[in-house]
């Protein structure tokens, strides 16, 4: 064999050799990002739970300020104040009457004392 159709050869060789250690590299680098992507950092997974937990409470909010203003809601809220307003009236009075009855048996009560 010459030295000439031996260094080709060698440098056949180098080169296919270089060729598959580029493509085991690029391999391995796709398969890395593919886990990477597939399994994600920590980093990724704790952004997309406060990511989840933001979207849930501003649904929430917006829920509650929807029911807040709905129509059944709307009419409790009006019926809860009458009946407070009308429990309110109704204990004064009782009030009123118990001090007017207080006052009429104190008279009444002075005045035997008098006698």
């Amino acid at each position: 064999m010459a030295t000439s159709q031996k260094t080709k050869s060698q440098d056949l060789l180098v080169s296919v050799a270089e060729s598959i250690g580029s493509t085991l590299g690029a391999i391995a680098a796709k398969a890395d990002a593919a886990k990477e992507a597939i399994v994600g950092g920590t980093d990724t997974a704790v952004k997309e739970v406060k990511r989840g937990a933001t979207k849930l409470v501003r649904k929430g909010k917006s829920t509650v300020a929807k029911a807040r203003r709905s129509k059944p809601a709307r009419k409790a809220r009006a019926s809860a104040r009458s009946t407070k307003a009308t429990t309110r009236k109704v204990a004064r009075k009782a009030g009123r009457k118990a001090r007017g009855v207080a006052r009429k048996a104190k008279k009444t009560t002075s005045r035997r004392g008098r006698r």
